[in-house]
């Protein structure tokens, strides 16, 4: 029988003890999210970051600047965030328009608020087998994930579609770090099949109908992070859940699996970047 790896479940359970935690901060953490433009998407993401954030109690402060903004200003803004010490966290909500370099703006957080995991910095550290000040959300939810169901990945053949800085590239390293056998696919790469039918977990994130039941074996663990609406409008994910959840031994729902676990993340970092800031300036 199939296990659903249910990430609401476990977003209740790590966001209940995460409000106990932070009850007992001397002082409410503060996380600052830059939003640029109308994206009805990015809106949504950012309102409900936002409530979660307040409802275990850290401030969320949502700054929202129109589609023409200059990159300039932005980058001005950040590094006024970045000296305000009653700032701990700060996010620019992606993706931004095309006249914004994103590198720079990226870029120019302090990797001590850097709350996505996301600068040079970070990234360096995470790549160069050292620990960065937070690991990206969406790798760190989907491992909290499979921790939670105590799936093995010493070992493990770990194939994933996909190689997006946001996913793809860190969660290789992070499972590395696990001991993992890890394969990168992506749009250049040729017989996906045959390469997804050797893994004892597939983790897809493309955005994009792609894994189909005929190219996995039996019995593997399937990582669904893709989300997107379909031509009838129904929200769902790269996997085709109905075929692979009859041969796989967990998979992961679109929605309620990886989404709920990377805004999770997020919460955890900002904490955690809270607790370093301390430590930091008690030092």
């Amino acid at each position: 029988m199939t296990i659903i790896l249910d990430g609401k479940k476990l977003r209740d359970k790590i966001l209940a003890d995460l409000k106990i935690r932070l009850s007992n901060f001397e002082k409410k953490p503060t996380l600052v999210v830059i939003l640029v433009g109308d994206n009805p998407a990015s809106k949504i993401y950012v309102n409900n970051k936002k409530k979660t954030a307040e409802n275990i109690g850290i401030n969320s402060i949502i700054l929202n600047y129109p589609e023409n903004v200059s990159e300039y200003e932005l980058l001005s803004k950040i590094n006024e965030l970045n000296q305000d010490s009653d700032v701990n966290a700060i996010l620019v909500q992606l993706p931004l328009p095309k006249h914004i370099n994103k590198d720079n703006i990226i870029n120019s957080i302090d990797p001590i608020k850097d709350v996505d995991g996301f600068t040079p910095t970070n990234l360096g550290l995470l790549f160069s087998g050292q620990t960065p000040n937070v690991y990206p959300c969406t790798p760190k939810g989907i491992l909290l994930l499979l921790d939670e169901y105590n799936i093995e990945l010493d070992g493990k053949h770990v194939v994933i579609v996909g190689r997006s800085n946001i996913v793809g590239k860190p969660l290789s390293q992070m499972m590395l770090q696990k001991n993992a056998t890890i394969t990168v696919c992506h749009s250049h790469t040729k017989n996906l099949a045959q390469i997804t039918k050797t893994a004892d977990v597939v983790v897809s994130a493309v955005g994009e109908k792609i894994i189909e039941e005929n190219m996995l074996k039996s019995n593997c663990v399937v990582i669904d992070v893709g989300i997107f609406k379909d031509d009838n409008g129904k929200t769902r994910g790269d996997v085709d859940f109905e075929g692979v959840s009859k041969i796989a031994s967990h998979i992961t729902p679109v929605p309620g699996g990886v989404g709920p676990m990377t805004i999770t993340s997020l919460m955890l970092n900002t904490a955690e970047l809270y607790s370093a800031q301390l430590n930091r300036f008690i030092k």
